[in-house]
């Protein structure tokens, strides 16, 4: 996949080309901050970075966050038989906000990646499995391009532990669609 410009930077700097089986992606928290800030959401992601997260200020966000997945989640239309996903995903929000209250964020990354493989599927039906994926949003939009690759690079973080990193690169994700 082919990103380019500032876009292009910004990606690589928070996922890194290369093999990081054992060692894991270097935590880079400037670079998830740029990243945030190609996405446009920078100055959410700067004020709750470092908040509490289980302070009535991040409940409060972690509420419109969950809130507007909601929305958009019933706003798809979907076959009759995709019902019950809409349904899952649904209910897969509450554990994983829970998840990043009790700063369990290993969890809260892969719960999150499986909550937007399904978000994908209810926007965009079965091209969310097709290869060219990513491309495809590319060219619907560009900062929606961006986001979705975000989302297909969350799994590499799998064997990351610093949990500072994992937070900033998870609170991309939060604020993106919480102002979806």
């Amino acid at each position: 996949m082919a990103i380019f410009g500032e876009y292009r930077t910004a990606a690589e700097a928070l996922f890194p080309q290369g093999d990081f089986s054992h060692s894991g992606i270097p935590a880079d928290l400037a670079a998830a901050a740029g990243f945030a800030e190609v996405l446009g959401i920078d100055a959410d992601y700067h004020r709750f970075l470092h908040v509490k997260k289980d302070a009535d200020r991040m409940k409060e966000f972690l509420g419109h966050f969950q809130n507007n997945l909601d929305l958009l989640i019933q706003k798809t239309w979907v076959e009759k038989a995709d019902e019950e996903r809409k349904e899952k995903l649904q209910d897969d929000v509450p554990p994983f906000i829970s998840f990043i209250t009790q700063e369990n964020f290993p969890q809260a990354i892969e719960e999150f990646g499986a909550i937007l493989e399904e978000l994908a599927y209810l926007f965009f039906g079965t091209q969310s499995n097709k290869d060219d994926f990513t491309e495809y949003t590319f060219r619907i939009d560009t900062q929606m391009g961006l986001f979705w690759w975000y989302g297909s690079q969350l799994g590499k973080l799998k064997q990351t532990s610093d949990d500072e990193f994992l937070w900033a690169v998870l609170l991309i994700g939060i604020c993106y669609l919480t102002n979806f």
